[in-house]
């Protein structure tokens, strides 16, 4: 069994959850997914995490979209310190952007914002500013129930991601 995980699976309740949240940001999911322990390994980590994810209220979506910072934000953000790093590394392609660009991203941003009133979440890791701002562009003309379900898919991605980042710190 991985070193992490079966660290995680003897912590106390409230020391578990607090430990998983920087992966999603939500704390029913957190909760969620320190009920479902011991976990034995990756793939049943990752089941339980789309399990639990997929059966959170609209509510715990939003909480966890709010853990994030928008995209190209330069200024930090608050929250757990690995959350944070992570979502730095997980929007490093966006950071070398030149100006222009990271203008028009963050008007995009903000008629997103206008739009859906929260944030626009995409699993920027490995995507350039361009192919971000494409994705932004067409997400916005998604009605309101087709956008919230293509937002919880990329949150559900990013926790996947930060999941196995998780495993092997």
């Amino acid at each position: 069994m991985n070193h992490v995980l079966a660290r995680w699976n003897s912590l106390g309740p409230i020391d578990a959850s607090k430990e998983i949240l920087p992966c999603c940001g939500s704390k029913a999911w957190a909760d969620g997914m320190m009920t479902r322990r011991p976990i034995s390994d990756e793939t049943a980590l990752l089941a339980a995490c789309d399990e639990i994810w997929w059966s959170l209220s609209e509510s715990d979506w939003l909480e966890a979209f709010r853990s994030h910072p928008r995209i190209g934000e330069s200024r930090p953000h608050s929250g757990p310190v690995r959350s944070v790093k992570w979502s730095t590394e997980e929007q490093r392609q966006v950071g070398t952007a030149n100006g222009d660009l990271r203008t028009v991203l963050a008007e995009a941003n903000r008629k997103y914002e206008e739009q859906f009133h929260r944030i626009f979440i995409v699993c920027a890791t490995n995507k350039s500013a361009p192919e971000i701002l494409e994705i932004l562009r067409r997400r916005l003309g998604n009605d309101e129930a087709t956008e919230l379900r293509e937002a919880a898919e990329q949150q559900r991605q990013i926790a996947h991601i930060r999941l196995k980042k998780w495993l092997s710190s």
